[in-house]
């Protein structure tokens, strides 16, 4: 899966949030100062050629939607980061989160439940 940019992903978010919309509309969606309309109109059309987005030709216009759903595209990243950072080893994850983030109980209790879920569901 393709990693998105940083500007890619900000436009991308907007078109999630808002499902479909004219360039006119993502720039709405964006806090001020709002860019420049051929700088998203770019990048808009840089997704459509990695084909992350597709559109809808109205005369000269077009109104783009999302062809990946936010959570493939995390889905993808987060495997991606696991593979390329933690030699995928969910025990190294574990280890990083333990060491940097203070978590607090519910937190804890919250992942145990899932990692007890998951294996739940390996032993069938």
């Amino acid at each position: 899966m393709t990693t998105l940019t940083k500007a890619e992903e900000k436009i991308m978010k907007i078109l999630w949030g808002i499902e479909k919309g004219f360039i006119k509309d993502i720039i709405d969606e964006y806090p001020n100062p709002k860019p420049p309309y051929n700088s998203v109109s770019t990048i808009v059309r840089v997704l459509v050629q990695k084909e992350i987005v597709g559109f809808t030709a109205y005369g000269n216009s077009h109104q783009y939607h999302p062809l990946i759903s936010k959570e493939d595209y995390s889905k993808g990243q987060m495997s991606r980061l696991v593979s390329d950072y933690y030699n995928n080893s969910l025990s190294k994850v574990l280890s990083f989160f333990s060491e940097s983030k203070q978590l607090d109980e519910k937190e804890l209790d919250e992942a145990m439940r899932m990692l007890e879920e998951l294996k739940a569901k390996k032993n069938g």
